[in-house]
């Protein structure tokens, strides 16, 4: 029997604690994604640098990033409904969903959700 690795989606604020070097701990050995909504957070930042722009598209070349579907639009629609998140959030978590993805987020909203698997980090 192969052993297989834990699926884990970052939100957008862990991708940013990465990026900033902000993680007390490395992330765990896993298959990382992330939502095509979180590529959208992360390039639309009005006062993004040059620099800072290739840091993230250098990540996100190196990442799988994961559309969506009529699965998670579907799934994003009842979580909406259920839950009156935003829609982006909505969308990260129904992705998150999808995989049967352990979310790595510190937004406390999505942190408390029963639907989902997640993890939150601890950064300086």
């Amino acid at each position: 029997m192969a052993l297989t690795q834990p699926l884990m989606l970052l939100d957008t604020n862990v991708v940013l604690y990465f990026l900033g070097g902000r993680l007390v701990n490395p992330l765990p050995s896993g298959q990382y994604f992330i939502s095509v909504i979180t590529e959208i957070e992360l390039l639309s930042y009005p006062s993004l640098s040059p620099d800072e722009e290739t840091q993230i598209i250098d990540l996100l070349n190196k990442i799988t990033i994961i559309g969506i579907d009529n699965n998670i639009k579907n799934l994003t629609i009842a979580i909406r409904k259920q839950y009156k998140l935003r829609l982006s959030d909505a969308i990260i978590v129904a992705t998150a969903k999808s995989l049967n993805a352990i979310l790595f987020t510190n937004d406390i909203r999505l942190a408390n959700l029963i639907e989902i698997n997640t993890q939150t980090v601890e950064i300086m």
